[in-house]
């Protein structure tokens, strides 16, 4: 059986680790690089660093930060963020990073994830996929819509149906965040998750919610996640990659134990 993977996320905003609820009321969460290093010390499986603000700002990516960070990683690092073309991306793998993660640049030009994918590989593109439930359709869960620039802008875009197009176009994995349950340390959107990973075969991280080790437990079965994706948990002592393994694993969660 596959291990499910732990991964802590940097949301970068002015070269600060921030993060805030449902994408606003940002705080401050420290140093990417130091964050990153102490996240892999206690045992995540990958780290991923989002510039949050650089497609919004209408800029790159922030790439001293991903060189400053990379230098302190001994796991897998996705970056995300300013990734508007595939010189982007190259630019990217080149300061570091294993994996880049596109969201509004490939809604806008779906094509870009084969461009990429044929010259990095399929498992280096991950598609982000932003969204929220549509309470006015029938199938709120599924009907979901997508949202772009941060969380900023609707784009009129169902999640399902684009995280199917996005593996037909190549991509490796898909990171959904949910924006209802972002920040909020409330629990995962598993209804959301499990419609995504139903109707994809590539893996699927869930993002937007965690705050137990039971909201992991949770993701991973009801939800169908492949791996599980936390920021404010980590970042604020409430538990460590480590930890939360540790009460996974002896809740019979298939995960790969720190050495």
């Amino acid at each position: 059986m596959l291990t499910k993977r732990i991964i802590a996320c940097l949301d970068v905003h002015a070269g600060r680790v921030v993060k805030g609820v449902q994408f606003v009321d940002l705080v401050d969460a420290g140093d990417p690089a130091t964050q990153a290093a102490r996240h892999a010390r206690e045992g995540a499986d990958e780290i991923v660093l989002l510039d949050i603000t650089a497609t919004h700002e209408g800029r790159q990516t922030l790439l001293d930060t991903v060189r400053n960070t990379a230098r302190e990683l001994f796991v897998p690092f996705c970056v995300g963020g300013g990734i508007h073309s595939a010189r982007d991306a190259e630019q990217v793998f080149e300061a570091g990073a294993d994996k880049v993660s596109i969201n509004s640049a490939a809604l806008a030009d779906p094509a870009l994830i084969s461009t990429i994918g044929a010259s990095f590989g399929a498992q280096a593109v991950v598609v982000a996929i932003d969204a929220r439930r549509d309470t006015e359709a029938a199938d709120p869960v599924r009907q979901a819509k997508v949202f772009v620039h941060g969380g900023r802008k609707p784009v009129g875009r169902c999640a399902v149906e684009w995280a199917r197009e996005a593996q037909e176009r190549g991509a490796g994995e898909i990171l959904l965040t949910s924006m209802d349950s972002d920040g909020t340390r409330a629990g995962f959107d598993c209804e959301l998750t499990a419609a995504v990973s139903e109707a994809v075969s590539i893996p699927v991280i869930a993002s937007g919610g965690a705050g137990t080790v039971a909201h992991f437990a949770e993701v991973f079965g009801r939800g169908k996640a492949d791996a599980a994706l936390a920021a404010s948990i980590f970042h604020f002592g409430v538990s460590t990659s480590r930890g939360l393994k540790e009460e996974l694993a002896q809740a019979g969660i298939p995960v790969r134990l720190p050495c």
